[in-house]
């Protein structure tokens, strides 16, 4: 089988990002802390609003939802830009020493936390910190697979999947309910950065929570009878939100899109299609889409998009998170073949 390969983009070292920026870090550093008298954060956005800053769409989501019109959310990935690979200018690694408030998630873009921790802000929202992390699968356990082809991954079905317990997923955002944990621990860290609005804060973090659960609750439906329960995806930012269903989700690449699949891979995907029944192989709309429409092409399969949700452009297939899930959960309701 023919494999479009995939032109790496080069890469910046976060080290020398963060070196280039070093003295423009420490100007604005002094700047920042005579304007805040614990030393954290600008004081506050020109209009009066907090400040803060979110590292991509899904904590960018939360503050603006948690935060109203006491906040002013800026974000250091822009639309169309593929999370993981951000890199920071030396303006935006001096522009976090302004924030009153950021809000990230720690462990999916190395630039953005290396940055953060000499930023000196105070309040800073983590969100793998109000929640749980699981192992998903991974681009290792994929290079594991090739070097032993003979190697049997089965589970309690007798299918070979693969499986990969190795490094913590980031990919949390994807699980309503464990987005839910996340927006409580955002909405209390806005609450302690602007005490004066912490009512509002924690109304529209409930309100934000009930949403999330609506969401969940449609998702249990939806998803509660179909003909598999097993979908392929680009790369692996589902695993939560399949463990949460009880779906089984295959990944092309690992936890990195960016990753290229072994050849073995590429064998096992063949064979879990045939045996799970699979309809259709997801892509997704900022990371290639070479490989999947390939394999796809290969096994007489459809294709159709699966959102990661890791920033919302014009070809997103909605205007913010929850549409856009909700879009998900009809794709996959199709994929799956699931009962009206």
């Amino acid at each position: 089988m023919a494999v479009m390969s995939r032109r790496r983009r080069p890469r910046i070292s976060p080290a020398r990002t963060l070196a280039a920026g070093a003295a423009a870090l420490g100007m604005l550093a002094l700047t920042a802390c005579g304007s805040d008298a614990d030393g954290g954060g600008g004081g506050g956005s020109a209009d009066g609003t907090l400040d803060v800053v979110a590292s991509f769409y899904p904590m960018e989501f939360l503050a603006e939802r948690i935060g109203g019109e006491h906040v002013s959310v800026s974000t250091l990935t822009k639309p169309g830009v593929e999370p993981h690979d951000l890199d920071l200018s030396p303006k935006e690694t001096a522009r976090l020493t302004e924030a009153d408030v950021i809000v990230y998630l720690k462990g999916l873009q190395p630039a953005v936390d290396e940055a953060i921790a000499q930023s000196g802000v105070t309040h800073i929202a983590e969100a793998t910190s109000y929640t749980s992390l699981e192992a998903h699968s991974t681009d290792e356990d994929h290079a594991h697979d090739e070097d032993h082809d003979d190697h049997d991954h089965a589970d309690d079905d007798g299918h070979d999947h693969g499986h990969d317990h190795g490094a913590e997923d980031p990919h949390i955002w994807l699980d309503p309910v464990k987005y839910a944990e996340v927006a409580q621990g955002v909405g209390t860290a806005l609450a302690e950065a602007d005490p004066d609005n912490a009512a509002d804060y924690e109304a529209n973090t409930e309100a934000l929570v009930a949403d999330l659960a609506t969401l969940d609750e449609e998702f249990t439906a939806g998803l509660a009878d179909t003909d598999t329960r097993t979908f392929i995806t680009t790369h692996a930012a589902f695993g939560y939100l399949a463990e949460r269903y009880g779906l089984h989700e295959e990944a092309i690449a690992g936890l990195d899109p960016e990753s290229e699949p072994s050849a073995a891979r590429l064998r096992d995907l063949h064979e879990v299609a045939q045996q799970e029944n699979v309809s259709t192989v997801f892509f997704e709309t900022l990371a290639s889409d070479a490989t999947a429409r390939t394999l796809a092409d290969d096994l007489g399969l459809a294709t159709a998009v699966l959102d990661p949700l890791e920033g919302i452009t014009d070809r997103s297939a909605g205007a913010d998170y929850l549409e856009v899930m909700r879009a998900n959960l009809e794709a996959l309701r199709q994929a799956l073949g699931a009962s009206s």
